[in-house]
């Protein structure tokens, strides 16, 4: 005979804190984008292995969220400043314009 299944629902105030993670960590928003993706990588890989207990899974999750959040801030404002070289019929360069990032 196996177990009932049983479901698992956050209240309170752990639903609000994930809702915005960024508010928690405002050490986060001075971070360089190789160093947040890095730590990103490091709270991925610790989920990952399970050895976490769960109320600092739960803790370095949300932080793993705000962590994203800043990477992909950080990587839309680097694409809003790279332009794409255009060139004229004789394949000199002739000016830019703004690079539009492939979906």
């Amino acid at each position: 005979m196996s177990a009932p299944p049983i479901a698992i629902t956050i209240k309170g105030n752990a639903m609000n804190s994930m809702a915005k993670p960024a508010a928690k960590h405002v050490d986060i928003r001075e971070m360089s984008f190789e160093k947040a993706l890095k730590e990103l990588e490091s709270i991925v890989g610790r989920l990952e292995r399970g050895d976490v207990e769960l109320e600092e899974s739960i803790n370095i999750y949300e932080r793993g969220e705000a962590l994203k959040e800043h990477c992909d801030r950080l990587l839309k404002q680097a694409e809003a400043k790279v332009e794409k070289l255009t060139f004229n019929q004789a394949g000199e360069p002739s000016g830019t314009e703004p690079l539009k990032p492939q979906e």
